[in-house]
C-alpha cells in the first residue's frame, strides 16, 4: 500500500510538472508581449513575475520529488541484495557447522585408529628386526661381488659419496633441520611428530597429505606469512628430498626462507637451519656454486648467534667443505676441515664421533689430493683413538688394529703363528667399532694400503670391519629376542607399572 501510493505522488508530481512547465511558457509570452506594448502596465508585469518564481519554485520542489524517489528505489535494492547475501551466510555456516561434526568424528576415528596403528607398528618393528641381519648380510654379500678393486669406493670418480654426506641428518631427525631455532607450538605438536616418524619410517604416501592439510590449516588461521607455515614447509620440503623431488622441495624451502626472514628476522637461527636446508638440496642436485654462498650465510649468522666456537658451526663448517671439495677448491676444504676439528676437540672432546668423522673427510680430502701419506696418518689417528679409548695406552702389547695389521704384513712370508689373529680377533667387540665412521676408517686404510700393495695388511682391516658389523648386528638381534622374551614374563607375572616402564626403556635403547 505504501509502495502504491509513492508511485501516485510521482505521477502525479510529473503531471503537476507538465501543467507548470506550459504556465510558464505561457507567462514568458505574456511578459514578452507586454514589454513590447508601447504603453506597460508596471502592475500587471509586477503579477506575472510573481507567478513566474512560484512557477519556477514549483517545477525545483516537483524535481526534488523526483529524485527523492529515484534515491529510495536504490536503498531498497541494496536493502534486497543484503537480504539475499545475509540468507546465503546462514546458509553457509549451517553447512560449515555440520561440515565440522563431521569432520570431529573423522578424527576421533583416526584417533583410534592411531592407537592401533601404533601396537602393530611394535610388533611389525619386531618382525623386521629379525630379518634385518639376513638382508643386510645378503646386500654385503652382493656387493662384494659386484667390487673388482676396493679402491674404487675409497677413490669415487663421481661425487656420489660426497653427495650423500651432504645430507645434514637421517629422515628421523627432520626436526632438528626444519625448527632450528623456532620452538613448535602446542597446536602443532602432536601433527608435527606424526608426520616426523611417517617420514622417518619412509611412509610419504602418509607423511606428504598430513604436512598439506596442517599447511592448508594454518594458512587459513594464521595466513601465508607465519613462522608456524614455515615450520611445515620446511618439513614438507626435507620430505620431497628423501622422494628426489628437488624442485619441488626448492620452492618450498624458498618459500619458507622468505617467510622467516620476514617474520624472525635474517639473523635468526631457524634463517640459518633453512639456509642450510636449501645449500644441501643444491649440493644433491650438483649445484654447488649456488649453494655455496646460501652455506656461507648459514654459517655467518650461526657465528654471529651461537658464537664462532659452537658445534653447530662446525657442522656448518662440514657442510661448506664438502661443497669446496666437489669444486676442487681444496685449500679452503682443509682449512675449514680443520677449523671444525678444533671447535669439536675443544668443546666436545676427542673422543666424541665428529671428531673422527672429520678427521675422516680431511682424509678423504687429502685423497682427492694425491696426499697419501696424510691421509693414512689421520686414519691411524682415529683408530689409534678408538683403540685408547677402550684398551688405555699404546705399548709393546698393546697395540692398534692398523700396527698389528702392519706386523702381519711385514710377517706375511714368515709363519704366521708369529702374529696370530687372535692377538686382534677381539679387538672389533670391544671397541666401539659399531660407529660408522670407524668401520669406514677402517675400510679406507684397507683401501690404502691395497693400493700401496699391502695386501696382507688390507685384508686383517677389511676382515675387521665385516667381523665389527656382524657383531653390532648381532647384538641388536640379542637383544630385541631378549627383550620380547623379557616382556612376555612380565605379562604373565603381571608386574607394576613401572617395572614395564623400564623394560620399555632397556628394549627401546
Amino acid at each position: 500500500m505504501t509502495q502504491m501510493a509513492q508511485e501516485e505522488i510521482v505521477s502525479n508530481t510529473k503531471t503537476v510538472m507538465q501543467g507548470l512547465e506550459a504556465l510558464r511558457v505561457e507567462h514568458v509570452t505574456l511578459m514578452n508581449n507586454l514589454a513590447e506594448g508601447s504603453k506597460t502596465d508596471p502592475d500587471k508585469m509586477e503579477i506575472v513575475k510573481k507567478n513566474m518564481e512560484n512557477i519556477e519554485l514549483g517545477l525545483s520542489e516537483a524535481q526534488v520529488i523526483v529524485m527523492l524517489f529515484a534515491h529510495l528505489q536504490n536503498i531498497e535494492a541494496e536493502k534486497q541484495k543484503l537480504r539475499t547475501q545475509v540468507k546465503r551466510l546462514c546458509q553457509e555456516n549451517v553447512w560449515l557447522r555440520d561440515e565440522l561434526a563431521i569432520t570431529q568424528q573423522k578424527l576421533q576415528a583416526s584417533e583410534q585408529s592411531v592407537a592401533q596403528l601404533e601396537e602393530e607398528k611394535k610388533h611389525l618393528e619386531f618382525m623386521a628386526s629379525v630379518k634385518k641381519y639376513d638382508e643386510i648380510q645378503e646386500n654385503e654379500d652382493n656387493l662384494e661381488k659386484s667390487r673388482t678393486d676396493p679402491v674404487v669406493e675409497l677413490f669415487p670418480e663421481d661425487e656420489t659419496e660426497e653427495r650423500n654426506n651432504m645430507s645434514p641428518t637421517p629422515p628421523n631427525q627432520f626436526a632438528n633441520h626444519a625448527n632450528a631455532g623456532y620452538e613448535i607450538p602446542a597446536r602443532l605438536r602432536t601433527l608435527h611428530n606424526l608426520v616426523i616418524q611417517y617420514a622417518s619410517q619412509g611412509r610419504y604416501e602418509v607423511a606428504v597429505p598430513l604436512c598439506k592439510q596442517a599447511l592448508e590449516d594454518l594458512e587459513k588461521t594464521s595466513g601465508h606469512d607465519h613462522p608456524d607455515v614455515a615450520t611445515m614447509l620446511n618439513i614438507l620440503a626435507l620430505v620431497y628430498r628423501d622422494q628426489n623431488k628437488y624442485k619441488e622441495a626448492a620452492n618450498l624451502l624458498n618459500d619458507a626462507l622468505t617467510i622467516r626472514e620476514k617474520t624472525l628476522g635474517e639473523n635468526h637461527p631457524a634463517v640459518a637451519a633453512t639456509l642450510n636446508n636449501l645449500a644441501v638440496l643444491y649440493g644433491k642436485r650438483g649445484k654447488y656454486k649456488d649453494a655455496e654462498p646460501l652455506c656461507k650465510r648459514a654459517l655467518e649468522i650461526r657465528e654471529n648467534v651461537l658464537g664462532k666456537s659452537h658445534p653447530d658451526v662446525a657442522k656448518q663448517l662440514n657442510n661448506l667443505a664438502l661443497l669446496c671439495q666437489n669444486q676442487a677448491k681444496y685449500e679452503e676444504v682443509e682449512m675449514y676441515y680443520k677449523r671444525a676439528l678444533e671447535i669439536y676437540e675443544m668443546k666436545l672432546g676427542g673422543d666424541d664421533p665428529n671428531v673422527a668423522k672429520t678427521l675422516n673427510n680431511l682424509a678423504s680430502c687429502y685423497l682427492k689430493q694425491g696426499k697419501y701419506k696424510e691421509a693414512e696418518m689421520l686414519y691411524k689417528e682415529v683408530l689409534t683413538r678408538a683403540h685408547e679409548r677402550e684398551f688405555g695406552a699404546i705399548n709393546g702389547e698393546n697395540k692398534p688394529i692398523w700396527q698389528v695389521a702392519e706386523e702381519r704384513e711385514e710377517n706375511k712370508l714368515k709363519n704366521r703363528e708369529n702374529t696370530p689373529y687372535g692377538e686382534y680377533g677381539g679387538w672389533h667387540k670391544a671397541a666401539k667399532v659399531d660407529s660408522p665412521t670407524v668401520t669406514t676408517t677402517l675400510k679406507n686404510l684397507g683401501a690404502l694400503y691395497r693400493r700401496q700393495g699391502k695386501y696382507e695388511a688390507a685384508d686383517t682391516l677389511e676382515d675387521c670391519a665385516l667381523r665389527s658389523k656382524k657383531e653390532a648386528l648381532d647384538l641388536v638381534k640379542q637383544s630385541k629376542v631378549l627383550g620380547v622374551s623379557d616382556d612376555n614374563k612380565r605379562q604373565k607375572s603381571g608386574n607394576s607399572k613401572d617395572d614395564n616402564d623400564d623394560h620399555n626403556k632397556r628394549v627401546h635403547k
